[in-house]
């Protein structure tokens, strides 16, 4: 019986990852299933601080087994963390992590909310986090979600009672949620907020606390847990042929960029939460004890229960439209209901129900996936009846507010096509709505309060589907979406976006001058309309110089690009700035770079970000010419060595050799290369001995968690947690006369300056004697972390590790960055130049 159940869930993840935007056809046991949870009316809110940090096993127990309606509130959207599967960082990688965590919920029947918290990257301590934040609009915004959602029970991921032990973060979400319990039912707090929702008191709150939080399972087991619930969270779902854990599995596995992709769990598993506040448990031991989590519980559902109740009990599974007069009379019911929040909530339900009982298709599929404003579209709107249901398709109504009558009776299994054009109005273009204006480095600006806490941008083109069902007038909106199929993957879906008449972009995001000669730039213009005509010019600092002053653009298709090249003539001395593209098309300007984020696992996205690359006048020297890059999780660390003036070639594992290697000056291991990597633990010993025949190899950080060698570097070398997460931590010299802070470049302060986000992190904590280290730093108040750039002689070369965060720094275009890793690349050369002139 384990293979069948094996390959129901590979062949559930497989679609879920090849199909990500695909609209969900449910079977009748799902179906069965949005009755039993449309019959409980009780929910429950999980709160803890980025992407993957939720516990989706408890999130699938409280939506799946207790029929809770369950959301997950992550303060931030994950802006902060590393990339495994691209080279998305930052605000895109936010954007990527958005729409996993939209994707487990998919699987495990969660919702998802955010707040306006920005990931600025690992934090030591909540005051830090929360000085950084800005305490107060994030406590609002935690505040609003509980007020909008009325959870009857909260459950934190992290312990507020420990500040300083783990991810600031992690304890400002405790923190804030713990205070925030207490001030969504009081009118005084954020009054402004009860304009769109009303006070809400929650009925308990509670920790999911576990083992490691004691040290261990032995210390864990001799806690007194009187004031704990327990859940088996291994429970089997006959229904789904998934046991709850494997569920959780699928969920966490949507975490991609975060290398989550894991085995599936399956057995009794024990989950503990931990009362904190609220009404005492009695010994009941239910999380909803003392809450009616019947139809009872508002004014008027005893007779919307007696029905739905009904309809659980005597569920037809091989015709559910059986149902459906019933759902009906339950539906004209709940529209009485003066409930405002839970007659929102069923209602909405309830209609999904009835549309997948009937076997309803709905579709408006445009011709493109993009249009711009004042556009016409050519949509394809398909309509059918899957059931023996009297139903009539009254009327379709587009954005725009017009209403085309059709009053067609809907046949049984009889597909209607109707082909109508619509014209595009709103002149905002799609985009993550968190990225609309530039906030700050601890939150997003989101001027509009109705979009603060939405997971994503709300739809604004999208068709009314206007029906009459057993005389029962019912309305169902569906966005418009782009079908179409490619030869080798079959029918796909993305959604249908409203883009700028005109994007650009400059191909280089950094852009170097080690010297004052001039350089190209290459400017691509995308058209976003048919016919485009007007002009580029690039904006640039003060004592630059760039010309031709402006160029002409003319592009005769939508979708169409055009390449134009401008040369920039930097300034004698060292200097910086941003410099970006204006597009002049009639009486306005356009300065946006239209970015696509293409992955399988997720829906397709289009973001809109200020088109502007940094320019950087500094005087760098280098030895050595040509580099082997072995990719890692990802990164730009190639492409911006390459604007250093090195030639950069990316090597794959499985090409490592004597001869490959033996025509590169160095090395450069990718970021948690050996984190990913399987293959590398065949090569280690031949880049060894690359250095020992005279190469330079760097390694950049990995973390000690799956490292896939036995032996990361020629000597003992130990991998720690340490990290310095303040970029403008104090850095001090070691070894001031080491080659590697004075050749070919001298090293000084100046260079530490202007670093972003982090110092470096999972520095060496232990290493032999054959190391050197050079720098030394912390953070406040901690001992000093001496392993952020060691190096070692071997052979003839030199093996370096550095945990310094060099692929953040890079793309930021930090001068001193740039010309410490060109003295890494460079040491050693012209003791090789010597001797091979000596040998001559």
């Amino acid at each position: 019986m384990r293979k069948p159940i094996f390959l129901s869930v590979l062949l559930l993840f497989t679609s879920l990852y090849l199909q990500a935007q695909k609209p969900k056809a449910p079977s009748s046991t799902e179906i069965y299933e949005a009755i039993q949870k449309l019959n409980f009316l009780g929910s429950v809110l999980y709160i803890a601080a980025h992407p993957d940090d939720e516990n989706t096993r408890l999130i699938a127990y409280m939506s799946n087994h207790e029929k809770a309606r369950t959301a997950y509130l992550s303060l931030t959207r994950g802006d902060g963390g590393q990339n495994l599967i691209g080279p998305e960082i930052r605000e895109l990688l936010g954007v990527i992590r958005t729409q996993e965590l939209l994707a487990a919920r998919r699987i495990d029947g969660g919702e998802q909310m955010f707040t306006r918290a920005n990931d600025f990257g690992y934090s030591k301590h909540p005051d830090e986090t929360l000085e950084i934040w800005n305490k107060e609009q994030v406590l609002s915004d935690v505040v609003l979600a509980i007020r909008k959602f009325k959870p009857d029970v909260i459950i934190n991921r992290f312990d507020h009672r420990t500040p300083g032990t783990t991810h600031g973060h992690h304890t400002s979400s405790a923190m804030l949620s713990v205070e925030a319990f207490d001030l969504a039912n009081n009118s005084s707090a954020y009054p402004n907020q009860l304009n769109q929702t009303s006070l809400w008191e929650p009925k308990r709150l509670f920790y999911n606390t576990s083992w490691w939080r004691y040290g261990s399972r032995e210390a864990f087991d001799k806690v007194d847990k009187s004031n704990m619930l327990k859940f088996n969270i291994g429970t089997y779902y006959p229904l789904k042929g998934l046991s709850n854990n494997e569920l959780a599995s699928l969920a966490s596995s949507q975490h991609l960029c975060q290398g989550f992709g894991r085995l599936s769990q399956r057995g009794t598993q024990d989950e503990y939460i931990e009362f904190l506040k609220g009404e005492p448990l009695s010994d009941s031991k239910n999380i909803f004890d003392g809450i009616d989590t019947s139809w009872n519980r508002i004014q008027g559902g005893k007779a919307i229960g007696d029905i739905l109740y009904d309809v659980e009990t005597k569920f037809d599974f091989t015709n559910p439209s059986q149902q459906i007069p019933q759902l009906l009379e339950a539906y004209k019911l709940l529209d009485k209901i003066e409930d405002q929040h839970w007659k929102t909530q069923k209602t909405k339900a309830l209609k999904a129900i009835i549309e997948m009982c009937a076997g309803l298709y709905l579709e408006a599929s445009a011709e493109t996936n993009w249009v711009t404003q004042n556009e016409d579209v050519n949509l394809n709107i398909e309509v059918l009846n899957r059931s023996n249901l009297p139903i009539t398709l009254v009327s379709l109504k587009n954005s725009n507010g017009l209403t085309i009558s059709k009053n067609i009776p809907l046949e049984n299994n009889n597909k209607y096509d109707f082909k109508e054009v619509i014209k595009i109005k709103t002149d905002n273009p799609t985009t993550p709505y968190w990225l609309s204006k530039k906030g700050t480095l601890g939150m997003y600006q989101v001027d509009n309060p109705n979009l603060i806490g939405l997971p994503e941008t709300p739809r604004v083109l999208n068709i009314e589907f206007n029906l009459l069902i057993n005389n029962v007038p019912l309305s169902f909106t569906k966005p418009i979406i782009q079908r179409y199929s490619k030869p080798d993957k079959g029918e796909l879906y993305r959604p249908f976006e409203i883009i700028p008449e005109a994007s650009a972009k400059i191909t280089e995001k950094v852009i170097i001058f080690n010297n004052d000669q001039q350089q190209d730039i290459t400017v691509i213009v995308k058209a976003g309309k048919d016919n485009l005509d007007g002009y580029v010019e690039v904006c640039h600092p003060n004592g630059w110089s760039v010309y031709p002053e402006k160029q002409k653009v003319n592009i005769a298709n939508k979708g169409e690009e055009q390449t134009l090249v401008f040369t920039v003539i930097p300034p004698k001395n060292q200097s910086e700035g941003l410099i970006g593209p204006i597009v002049h098309i009639d009486d306005k300007d356009y300065t946006k770079e239209l970015i696509e984020i293409d992955y399988e696992h997720i829906p397709f996205q289009t973001v809109l970000l200020p088109s502007e690359s940094k320019i950087v006048r500094l005087d760098i020297k280098k030895k050595g010419e040509n580099i082997g890059y072995i990719q890692g999780a990802g990164d730009v660390v190639p492409e911006s060595l390459q604007q250093i003036g090195y030639n950069v070639l990316v090597i794959k594992p499985e090409d490592i050799n004597t001869e490959t290697l033996s025509r590169f000056d160095a090395i450069v291991v990718g970021i948690r290369a050996y984190n990913t990597l399987e293959e590398l633990k065949f090569k280690q010993q031949q880049l060894f001995d690359f250095v020992a025949d005279g190469g330079n190899m760097i390694v950049q950080y990995n973390t000690s968690y799956r490292l896939k060698v036995d032996q990361i570097a020629p000597y003992e070398l130990k991998l720690s947690r340490d990290r310095v997460t303040d970029e403008n931590a104090e850095v001090r010299f070691l070894n001031p006369n080491h080659e590697l802070l004075n050749s070919p470049n001298k090293i000084t302060q100046q260079d530490f300056e202007g670093w972003t986000q982090e110092r470096g992190l999972y520095f060496p904590g232990e290493w032999s004697s054959e190391f050197t280290p050079i720098l030394s730093m912390n953070d406040k108040g901690e001992t000093p972390k001496d392993g952020s750039l060691l190096v070692a002689k071997h052979g003839k070369g030199y093996y370096m590790y550095t945990g310094l965060s060099f692929f953040r720094e890079f793309p930021e275009g930090v001068s001193g960055a740039y010309r410490l890793f060109a003295n890494m690349l460079s040491i050693g050369k012209e003791d090789l130049q010597l001797e091979a002139k000596l040998n001559d």
